[in-house]
């Protein structure tokens, strides 16, 4: 199924966006809804809140008094971390069971507040934040929810701030206007995204992206975007993959196709295909045929999976470490990287080729001289310069 982690900061509108997914046909997982049925009376979670905290955090019929919970917790970090060591493996527990009751082709998605906090933005598949401008949510919170301005504040401040949660979204539905255009935004989201990437994932097939050669200017967005698919990569392979950003998208400045190209480190193609099935699972299906790097006339095996995102173009290439064409993806990106010289020779290649070779078969087949040439003058600037391969 497809995981979607859901966030944004109190008084975003995250609950509203909630809703509208739900109407489009999502199963909608609420961590707040958990977090209170996990310390229901009766359950071992209220029972061991009451053994960390005492018994004056019980209403008189014993269930928890949550402002009385709240008084001793906020503001007092150790306090809040205790707590959170007992809810927090309860509501992941839960979750997991209800996971496993969706059906096979559910979209999931996973109302998580503390989402970026918690570190849990890498086990989705895609990462929704709800933002709206400090000053709104502050409104809100008065409005809606009879806070004073300096509660709202304090409230605001206690969680990530919209840097952190911006850098860990795929997506940020942008709350500011009304209801109307927000949940139009999440109709959108649904249906131009979310509905075709469960079908990929299911049938572990690589989004069609076309054959068309387009360049667009550097993106400086594209090195957070290769972080997210890193972390995802991480955590479906145990958290210790050897994941590195390559490709024209990893060298600022750089006009490229908007596709982020990723090496995976291996110790053996074997290995390779062994962890072909948890890559699909993870959004990155394996792409079909026999995959190699060429230069000078020299081939080296590698594999190639792609991605299910249809909003996100990705090449994942998993090489055998230390191989020529591991080697070679690492010393190209460095070299252009510090030689901007090489770097805009290089973009004005790809300008004039884009141009000739509309196609990405024939544009790269157009490449190759040059990328043998780059191959020897890269190769003088690591033993001038001393570069070795980040392992």
């Amino acid at each position: 199924m497809l995981r979607v982690g859901l966030t944004g900061g109190i008084g975003a509108g995250k609950s509203a966006v909630a809703a509208r997914l739900k109407r489009c046909g999502a199963v909608i997982v609420d961590a707040d809804l958990l977090a209170r049925e996990v310390v229901e009376p009766g359950t071992d979670g209220l029972a061991e809140i009451v053994a960390a905290f005492g018994s004056g955090i019980l209403t008189p019929d014993g269930a928890l008094d949550r402002p009385a919970l709240g008084a001793k917790v906020f503001g007092d970090e150790a306090a809040r971390r205790r707590l959170e060591k007992i809810v927090h493996p309860r509501v992941r527990a839960r979750t997991a069971e209800l996971h496993r009751e969706a059906a096979p082709d559910a979209v999931v998605v996973n109302d998580v507040p503390l989402l970026v906090e918690t570190g849990l933005a890498p086990s989705f598949h895609l990462v929704v934040v709800v933002a709206a401008a400090r000053e709104i949510r502050v409104r809100r919170l008065v409005g809606n929810r009879g806070m004073t301005e300096a509660e709202a504040a304090a409230r605001i401040d206690a969680q990530a701030d919209d840097a952190r949660r911006r850098a860990a979204a795929d997506v940020v539905l942008l709350n500011e206007t009304g209801l109307d255009e927000l949940e139009a935004a999440v109709d959108r989201l649904w249906r131009e995204r979310l509905v075709d990437y469960e079908r990929n994932l299911r049938a572990r097939r690589v989004a069609w992206s076309g054959s068309e050669v387009r360049l667009v200017p550097s993106d400086p967005g594209w090195p957070e975007q290769a972080e997210r698919l890193v972390a995802r990569i991480r955590h479906a392979l145990g958290g210790t993959a050897d994941v590195h950003h390559i490709g024209s998208t990893a060298v600022p400045g750089l006009p490229a196709k908007d596709i982020v190209d990723l090496m995976l480190s291996v110790r053996t193609l074997d290995e390779a295909d062994r962890l072909a099935d948890r890559l699909a699972e993870a959004g990155f299906p394996r792409r079909s045929g026999e995959w190699w790097d060429r230069r000078s006339g020299t081939t080296w095996p590698k594999r190639l999976h792609g991605g299910a995102d249809p909003e996100r173009q990705v090449n994942l290439h998993v090489r055998v470490t230390g191989s020529p064409g591991w080697r070679f993806a690492l010393l190209v990106r460095d070299h252009l990287r510090a030689v901007p010289e090489v770097r805009d020779e290089y973009a004005a290649l790809k300008a004039e080729l884009a141009l000739r070779f509309p196609d990405r078969s024939s544009y790269t087949d157009a490449k190759a001289p040059w990328f043998d040439a780059e191959a020897r003058a890269a190769d003088d600037w690591a033993l001038a310069t001393g570069w070795q391969p980040t392992p």
